[in-house]
């Protein structure tokens, strides 16, 4: 979705109007004037990826985000996301996914705070808003902010956004939401499966995050949080699986910070994050789910726009990037988990970004993933019976993204 940040910094900034790619974020930076606006956006990204191991290759549409906005007045609007992933959704098929990715309406309370409720992303890193695929280099998000920080986390509840009026470029956020289900975990994917997406999701557990933004002429820092229960459950059967019972029963912690610095001609990022889940053993003693107590991930990403010195008075870019992301969803695990080397990973994403017009994107990368190896009191089915699995592996890929 649109990266409510940038809507706020629209607001911090008269200059960067410029910035507005879609009209779902003018709608949200309030630059639509007109009451009773209808508007429709769209984003997406299609994918050819080429395995360099295995020496196969796949072609695939990865998402189409329609979206759909109505500003009421000039204080109420509308929001709404659908997804499809993958292409299609057949039934009773392995397939796509078709999904509210949001649905909420806002309300802007003040010039400098508004107010959001319904199905919404959190402000967690710097995908999780921020995920349009002509916002970031490579075809597949940073690979921390998928497994760690799950993307598009979204649950339903309420937020409050704002900014200081007394430290210009301060703001903030608080968020009250539908907790996680920890039966829903899932070895090698993290607490992302426990998210409940707005699909009949528990509410008899929440979960609360805030954040701190901070913008300085190209510069952008962030520091973000969250604290939730993962039982919802009745007090009997919270019992009967020896699981903490209440709002935050079962709780899940999570901590980033980020910083950004994006020049006209060099961009940085960085990010840590850090996901603890104090009660993993009676997770898995519950579900047998091999829930890990700590997960953590980092990552780096250097970007030099070569356009600007091509033809700098064209309004294009040509972005050469590398990005280094090192993360271990096993970094503790209880005494009645196994643990899974090949969890321990590190990325080394290189390549083009080329952006001929404001909303899309051709990109170009080749990603080098390194893990530990397979623990084989894990194997299912080993090889031969299953394919074969590389500690080291490379793939190349081609991208097209857009967003209006």
């Amino acid at each position: 979705m649109r990266c409510l940040a940038i809507a706020i910094a629209l607001l911090l900034f008269n200059a960067v109007q410029a910035q507005v790619l879609t009209k779902e974020d003018s709608l949200n930076a309030g630059l639509v004037r007109s009451d009773r606006t209808t508007l429709v956006s769209a984003y997406g990204e299609v994918k050819v990826a080429y395995d360099q191991q295995l020496g196969t290759g796949e072609a695939n549409l990865t998402r189409n985000v329609l979206f759909l906005g109505h500003r009421f007045n000039s204080r109420i609007s509308f929001f709404s996301e659908m997804e499809l992933e993958n292409a299609s959704v057949e039934g009773g098929q392995v397939g796509g996914e078709l999904s509210m990715e949001q649905l909420f309406v806002k309300f802007d309370l003040t010039k400098d705070i508004y107010l959001t409720g319904g199905l919404f992303i959190t402000r967690l890193g710097i995908i999780n808003e921020n995920h349009l695929p002509t916002t970031f280099n490579g075809n597949d998000r940073p690979y921390v902010e998928q497994f760690i920080i799950p993307s598009t986390w979204r649950e339903i509840g309420v937020g409050l956004y704002g900014r200081s009026t007394r430290l210009p470029g301060l703001n903030w956020s608080v968020a009250v939401q539908n907790g996680l289900n920890a039966g829903a975990f899932q070895h090698g994917t993290g607490i992302r499966e426990g998210r409940g997406d707005g699909a009949k999701a528990s509410a008899a557990n929440i979960g609360v995050s805030g954040a701190l933004l901070y913008y300085t002429g190209d510069f952008r820092f962030q520091g973000s949080g969250y604290y939730g229960g993962s039982a919802g459950l009745s007090q009997r059967e919270a019992d009967s699986l020896q699981l903490d019972y209440g709002l935050f029963g079962t709780p899940v912690r999570l901590l980033e910070a980020n910083a950004q610095y994006l020049g006209e001609k060099l961009r940085v990022k960085v990010l840590a994050t850090q996901v603890d889940i104090p009660d993993a053993a009676r997770i898995n003693r519950a579900y047998a789910s091999n829930t890990p107590e700590r997960m953590f991930g980092a990552y780096a990403e250097l970007g030099c726009d070569l356009w600007s010195f091509i033809r700098p008075t064209e309004k294009r870019d040509l972005i050469a990037f590398i990005r280094c992301e090192a993360l271990d969803m096993n970094a503790a695990i209880p005494a009645n988990g196994i643990d899974d080397p090949t969890l321990e990973r590190t990325y080394v994403v290189a390549g083009l970004t080329y952006v001929p017009t404001v909303g899309i994107s051709v990109k170009a990368d080749y990603t080098l993933r390194t893990t530990g190896e397979r623990n084989p009191s894990l194997d299912i089915n080993p090889y031969p019976q299953a394919l074969p699995y590389f500690t080291d592996n490379g793939s190349i890929n081609i991208g097209l993204a857009y967003s209006f």
